[in-house]
């Protein structure tokens, strides 16, 4: 596991990784919804896929499912993150 914390940076690279170059995750994404952004379910089921992967740890479903924003999702991923440094 990395001992970095999860950026916007880091979620635009993974999620340009699962969705290709093609789609615009310029500018102030944060607050956009992942519908907007052109996200459904299964394709942040794939990025909690690649992320875990990444970072070597098993994330819950529920993060990406209750996560509307690439903010929250950040959010959520480095309190899972803290929380794994920390046990």
């Amino acid at each position: 596991m990395s001992a970095h914390e999860f950026t916007m940076d880091v979620l635009r690279r993974i999620l340009r990784e699962g969705a290709g170059e093609d789609v615009d995750l310029d500018g102030d994404i944060d607050d956009v919804t992942f519908g907007d952004l052109g996200y459904d379910s299964l394709a942040l089921l794939e990025t909690g896929a690649r992320i875990g992967r990444e970072y070597g740890i098993e994330l819950e479903d529920t993060v990406f499912v209750d996560a509307e924003t690439p903010r929250q999702l950040v959010d959520a991923l480095n309190r899972q993150l803290l929380t794994l440094r920390t046990a």
